[in-house]
């Protein structure tokens, strides 16, 4: 198995143009998010378990899970969010693991993981972990841009991570995501460095 990096962060901090930048530079990056996408896909790993659990009114005329009643739901009860998680959870972290255990070219593996910390799955098998850190107010903004959800939604969002500076605490390297591109990319240089001299060592 490779070097294994965690990347994390909270909603609207800039993980998916850090991990761009990353697999720029040769990384090779697992995206749970994509990995929870294509479970719930038409025909995914996850349907059957979703359908039985929430009943047909959850997947849509595809066959793929529904996500914005699903996301509705979960939003409005706490028991069907776990619910959901019980089922995706353990197949997301099953697929992950499989990822990273292939063989690869890369110098270490980046395992992208936007509730890691919130989550006792990840820690015990991840060399090191890298926090993206803007202000709260940035991530409202960004997100606020890139989605259809209002601000309440999305500070709703941020209320059930964990605070900025428990994340900050837990990390072991941290992006500053709050400047220029270039500023990102140098930052990003600089710790790909670093990591790429742990996985040698490693070895």
């Amino acid at each position: 198995m490779s070097y294994l990096v965690g990347l994390t962060g909270g909603i609207g901090s800039g993980k998916s143009t850090v991990a761009d930048i990353f697999a720029s530079l040769g990384v090779r990056i697992i995206d749970t998010d994509l990995i929870s996408h294509q479970l719930t896909q038409a025909n995914g790993a996850a349907i059957p378990a979703i359908r039985e659990a929430f009943g047909e009114q959850l997947i849509d005329p595809q066959g793929a899970l529904d996500r914005t009643r699903m996301r509705e739901l979960v939003f409005q009860d706490a028991l069907q969010k776990k619910r959901l998680e019980a089922i995706l959870h353990p197949l997301i972290l099953a697929q992950t693991r499989k990822l990273a255990a292939s063989a690869t070219n890369a110098p270490y593996s980046l395992i992208v993981v936007p509730l890691l910390f919130e989550s006792s799955r990840y820690s015990d098998w991840l060399h090191r972990v890298i926090t993206v850190d803007c202000p709260e107010e940035t991530q409202i903004s960004r997100t606020l841009l890139r989605s259809r959800l209002d601000e309440a939604s999305v500070r709703a969002i941020m209320a059930q991570q964990i605070s900025r500076s428990e994340r900050l605490r837990l990390a072991d390297e941290v992006i500053e995501n709050n400047g220029s591109l270039d500023d990102l990319k140098t930052q990003i240089v600089g710790i790909h460095r670093r990591l790429s001299v742990l996985a040698a060592e490693s070895d």
